[in-house]
């Protein structure tokens, strides 16, 4: 067998994983890689500004397209500065491949130059974390990276490599070479069994999809089996756009704060749930006592130690999501299950038409479900929205509508902000191939646009076209509530202004040769979001809709932040 350079057969193995695209920052102890990519030329690559927004374009990029993102840096800070990016992939179950450069093998243990052990620093926020020590394994553990990261429930991977194990020459026949088979768990029959005897035994089902039916691509039978059985479903954050919000079997998004008040008075009126790929996460089930009172609880999850991590569930079922309802099914089919609407799918229609929340505000400065009252109406099925941390999350859960799958992507359980530039950048070119002229919409604050604002220049480098629009309400505004209403009766450190309306983020964006307008009336949010369509259009870069809403949000559109009880409208 021929020798070839060991960082030529690892591009090989990336580009035959589906990888079409690479984001990092070269730097001299990765220069071997980058060398391979350069003489291969099969594999693009955007050269970052920081080493956070690689791994969150590459986690933009894995969420819609399904695969593995990667991304590359070069050794010491480029690993630590990965970290927020492998944590959020983490704890949202991305799969994404961070590379690292190391030091030379020899070095490591003197303290050398940027020579820091990544490997252990990355192992509580990664599915595996490993250092390459001979260079005829970098092949078989960039294999080996990718089933890990695919496998049970995905997640994030690193492989760190030393500098002079990249230098050397391996046996490699990519020819004969394949990715490594990903195997899921079956559902047990007998448990499938007792999975529908309880369903259809209850008087008020309702099945909860979380973000494991958008991971599964079990969308399609997510709709069947609730069709079939005349169930309503309900979707956690992570799990939004599992099915069309305008469905009439959707019964809304329960929690304490991304919620609708028909989603909570609907789950408090269920005497079953039905859990697909959902981690019963603090934000959605509230107080525990009050979440699980009189309801029974079947909990699906491809993660054997998922099942009963928050509370015991009456039956745990350890299943890849989509295999779980093909087999329920087919066996609800064989027994000839089909059900009518009834009473409880009636009463759902009835929760949704009366409790909702009012958007038709008119108000100055500009009210925040106003501002998702246009996005719904301006934007069709087909967009695709990031969207990151703080009210702005809030307010999306509780008013913007999702119609599929992948197409609404938030950071939901580490929330960091800063996510959305370098996501949607991740999201467009992730969609270059199959969907060129796909919109793409960041939703964000103020704040988070600050974080890793300067991952704009390399949308603008490579032409990567979306809009951003913004709320701002020029300060902290889920931190002034937490400081207020948290017990503390403070209102320390949270504004952000420095002049009438602080940072010009207009500017920002022409200096980084983009667009951007600000909004400060009702009215003129849509004839913004029309110039936005054509100015990203004709420029292919990113543009900005800065609307400028209130300032007072403490009770995020007047529901109160407390638990899932609550959701009567404020006095």
């Amino acid at each position: 067998m021929a020798k070839m350079p060991v960082m030529r057969a690892v591009v090989e193995v990336l580009k035959s994983e589906g990888v079409d695209v690479v984001y990092g920052c070269p730097g001299a102890a990765i220069l071997p890689l980058y060398k391979a990519m350069e003489e291969d030329g099969g594999i693009a690559h955007l050269i970052v500004r920081h080493e956070e927004g690689a791994a969150h374009m590459a986690d933009g990029w894995s969420r819609t397209t399904g695969g593995v993102g990667v991304a590359v840096g070069t050794s010491g800070p480029a690993g630590t500065n990965m970290i927020t990016g492998l944590y959020t992939a983490h704890a949202d179950s991305v799969p994404i491949l961070c590379v690292t450069g190391q030091a030379a093998s020899d070095k490591l243990h003197q303290e050398a130059f940027q020579a820091v052990d990544i490997v252990s620093i990355a192992e509580p926020v990664t599915k595996w974390a490993v250092q390459v020590k001979e260079a005829a394994q970098a092949p078989w553990i960039f294999r080996e990276a990718f089933r890990i990261a695919r496998s049970g429930r995905p997640g994030p991977v690193l492989i760190d490599l030393p500098i002079d194990v990249q230098k050397q020459l391996i046996e490699w026949d990519a020819s004969i070479d394949a990715p490594l088979p990903v195997a899921k768990a079956e559902p047990h029959r007998p448990r499938v069994e007792k999975a529908l005897d309880l369903l259809l035994a209850a008087e008020r089902p309702l099945i909860l999809a979380g973000g494991g039916v958008i991971l599964a691509e079990a969308h399609a039978e997510l709709v069947e089996l609730a069709e079939l059985l005349q169930i309503p479903v309900q979707a956690t954050l992570m799990g939004k756009g599992a099915m069309d919000e305008d469905h009439p079997l959707y019964a809304g998004m329960t929690g304490v704060q991304t919620s609708q008040r028909y989603g909570n008075a609907s789950f408090l009126e269920s005497d079953l749930v039905l859990a697909l790929g959902a981690r019963f996460g603090d934000r959605h089930t509230g107080q525990l006592d009050v979440y699980r009172a009189g309801r029974t609880f079947i909990h699906v999850d491809i993660e054997p130690t998922q099942i009963g991590k928050v509370f015991g569930p009456d039956l745990g079922i350890v299943s890849d999501t989509k295999l779980f309802l093909r087999a329920i099914i087919d066996l609800a089919r064989e027994r000839g299950a089909g059900r009518r609407a009834g009473e409880w799918v009636a009463r759902i229609q009835e929760l949704k038409a009366t409790l909702t929340r009012r958007e038709d505000f008119d108000d100055v400065p500009v009210k925040a479900p106003r501002v998702y009252k246009e996005i719904n109406e301006f934007y069709g099925p087909d967009t695709y929205f990031v969207t990151a941390i703080g009210l702005y999350q809030i307010w999306g859960g509780q008013h913007q509508k999702a119609a599929k799958p992948r197409h609404y992507q938030v950071c939901g359980q580490a929330g960091p902000l800063g996510w959305e530039i370098p996501a949607a950048i991740g999201v467009k070119t992730a969609l270059a191939r199959t969907e060129p002229d796909a919109e793409v919409v960041g939703i964000v604050g103020d704040y988070s646009f600050q974080f890793l604002v300067e991952e704009l220049a390399v949308a603008a480098q490579y032409d990567v076209p979306f809009v951003l629009i913004m709320l701002n309400n020029e300060y902290l505004g889920l931190i002034r509530m937490a400081e207020d209403h948290g017990g503390y009766a403070m209102n320390y450190e949270v504004d952000i202004r420095y002049d009438e309306h602080g940072t010009d983020n207009v500017k920002i964006m022409e200096a980084y040769g983009c667009a951007g307008r600000r909004v400060l009336e009702p009215g003129d949010i849509r004839p913004a979001l029309e110039w936005a369509r054509k100015e990203a259009a004709r420029t292919s870069r990113p543009v900005l809709v800065e609307i400028m809403i209130e300032r007072e949000a403490d009770t995020a559109n007047g529901v109160r932040i407390d638990d899932v009880r609550e959701y009567e409208p404020v006095p």
